[in-house]
């Protein structure tokens, strides 16, 4: 299982590229981008999420489906936004439920899931409230269960643990270490405490890496 980037590049609105020929194959297991601001991580991230296209090269996802496609987006990746982006008038468990209901996973499937993430996320009793009533810690970590929810088997993660205590950022470790195994895990970070998780760092403050 190979997500597989080749001589991508990547410019906004015909500006100066953010991304110039880059080319790697990500394969099961964590991987982690650091860099400075406008290094062009996060523009990586939603490439190989396919919410951007590239301006040059290619990208072959592990299934062979288009980036692009709605199939891909639906199964294939599951994506973790910086700014959280939960649905704020839904409860925690009903933003886990939608997700894997969009990816149309079956009930069997999905309810265990559920509960046990809420469990291992620390949520079981803030389940039935509302994702704008919870703290910056909890969102965050409601964020991360609802990402994995439909275990799709490419999961791109933009800054988990930004403005984190140590306690939330340990129990989100813990989740991405439960869940990376057998997946490809990509996350941009500028966070050193995650940098101990990867089987792989891409520097972007290196002129090498992009």
């Amino acid at each position: 299982m190979e997500l597989v980037c080749r001589n991508v590049s990547f410019s906004y609105f015909r500006k100066s590229p953010v991304i110039t020929d880059f080319s790697h194959v990500f394969r099961p297991g964590i991987t982690i981008l650091k860099g400075y601001s406008g290094s062009g991580k996060t523009t990586l991230l939603k490439l190989l999420a396919g919410y951007l296209s590239v301006t040059q090269g290619e990208i072959t996802t592990p299934t062979g489906r288009k980036v692009t496609s709605r199939r891909y987006h639906r199964s294939d990746v599951s994506y973790m936004f910086q700014g959280i982006n939960l649905l704020p008038l839904m409860s925690v468990e009903r933003n886990l439920r939608l997700a894997a209901e969009m990816a149309m996973l079956p009930a069997s499937q999905w309810k265990p899931r559920v509960e046990q993430l809420l469990t291992d996320l620390g949520l079981q009793e803030l389940r039935h409230r509302r994702a704008d009533k919870l703290s910056g810690g909890q969102a965050q970590r409601a964020a991360l269960a609802r990402t994995f929810m439909k275990d799709a088997p490419t999961v791109l993660l933009d800054e988990p643990t930004s403005g984190l205590d140590d306690s939330n950022t340990d129990i989100i470790k813990k989740l991405i270490m439960q869940n990376a195994a057998g997946h490809i895990c990509i996350i941009s970070t500028h966070d050193s405490r995650l940098l101990e998780l990867a089987d792989e760092i891409i520097d972007f403050d290196s002129p090498v890496s992009c």
